[in-house]
């Protein structure tokens, strides 16, 4: 029995040892992970900036604000053009006419209808004179008939005769009166025919209504063309601008007047300045962008419509700002967000508010940091509430 004790004892023995040192080594392990996992964290910080720029990017194309596709008001066939594609016309200028044969012809026809009616009006006014000496005369006869019948001198019947025709003759005069009022109208009526064949001769010229450029020509000699078919397209010399596409969520601090930074495609390497002067009243519902209308400053010598351009619009410029990456913000709802911060060698979460965004999408922070608050910039792995943490680097723009 002494045999079988010490023989179980020696084998205990070993195994104890081993027990023993693979909890020290579990120990030893979970010390240095916890050691490990409350070290400090080296966290960068935003810094104080200034003279900050907020730009607003928006991308659209080179229009003009006077565009204007003309034709004729009446139809025929084309018979003359006098601009082309690139040409510049003054106001005024002939550009185009159609054949004018036939309204040459009613012209013409028109004309004489107003001459013959200033001739009735010299003949209707001799023939009111005429009648006026006749009522005179007549008018005298019946008076002298009359005192001579009175002294029955005449026959009673001489007399009537006598009233009879100093009647007929102021009805000739009445009469005559009338046909040169009617003269006068049939004068009137030729006159404004004659305007209106004018009027419609004139409509077969085309001129320029303002200074321009042709941007392009849509017909050409010989073509027989309708009424209000466009011929040339013109827009008014100098009235090139911007039409920009601006996210509505960027768009709330553009304001009329601020100044543009603008880029051509065709162009790269050069850039344009302009100012802001329209903001669409109308949103697109479907792209959600603002129209945005900018005027050059400095344009290049030839624009072409139509042709992309990238803008940035300087909305504010932010004498001292702390900014931070948005990415380092949770739960963004474009006014506020959350935020790690460094406060007296400790990790917080703040609630922290903003107003800008910068274009490299950095947020403004305006509200809600602790003065001695420090805010991190960059996520790192570890990070909680509480955790020991200093700064190592600093970012800077």
């Amino acid at each position: 029995m002494h045999g079988k004790t010490t023989f179980f004892t020696r084998l205990r023995k070993p195994s104890i040892k081993y027990a023993l040192a693979a909890a020290s080594v579990v120990a030893i392990m979970t010390a240095a992970v916890l050691l490990y996992a409350n070290r400090p964290l080296n966290v960068q910080v935003a810094e104080i900036e200034r003279n900050v720029p907020i730009r607003v990017f928006g991308l659209g194309t080179t229009e003009a604000r006077v565009v204007s596709k003309i034709g004729f008001e009446i139809g025929a066939t084309l018979a003359e053009l006098h601009a082309d594609h690139g040409d510049r016309v003054s106001k005024g200028q002939v550009l185009a006419r159609l054949n004018t044969g036939e309204q040459d012809a009613k012209v013409a026809k028109a004309r004489a209808a107003r001459l013959i009616a200033e001739v009735n009006i010299a003949k209707s006014a001799a023939n009111l004179e005429k009648a006026r000496a006749v009522f005179v005369q007549r008018e005298e006869t019946n008076r002298r008939k009359r005192a001579l019948a009175s002294r029955d001198i005449v026959s009673q019947q001489a007399a009537e005769e006598a009233v009879r025709d100093e009647a007929v003759a102021k009805a000739d005069v009445a009469v005559a009166e009338s046909e040169v009022e009617s003269a006068k109208a049939q004068l009137t009526d030729a006159r404004a025919q004659l305007q209106y064949e004018d009027t419609m001769l004139r409509h077969r010229t085309l001129v320029a209504p303002f200074d321009a450029v042709v941007i392009e020509r849509h017909k050409e000699p010989g073509s027989v063309i309708k009424a209000g078919d466009p011929i040339f397209t013109l827009i008014v010399v100098g009235s090139y601008w911007g039409l920009a596409y601006v996210d509505e969520a960027r768009a709330g601090f553009i304001e009329e007047g601020q100044l543009v930074e603008a880029r051509l495609r065709s162009r790269p390497l050069e850039s344009f300045t302009g100012r802001v002067v329209r903001i669409g009243l109308e949103s697109d519902r479907v792209t959600e962008e603002r129209r945005v209308y900018l005027r050059g400053e400095n344009p290049p010598a030839r624009v072409y419509l139509g042709e992309q351009v990238e803008f940035w619009i300087t909305v504010a410029t932010l004498d001292r700002a702390l900014l931070v990456p948005s990415a380092a913000v949770h739960g963004y709802d474009g006014k506020q967000g959350m935020v790690w911060t460094l406060e007296d060698g400790r990790l917080h979460r703040r609630l922290i508010q903003f107003r800008h965004r910068a274009e490299d999408a950095r947020l403004e922070i305006v509200g809600g940091l602790p003065a001695n608050a420090r805010v991190v910039t960059r996520l790192e792995n570890g990070l909680r509430e509480g955790r020991a943490a200093h700064v190592t680097e600093t970012e800077s723009k």
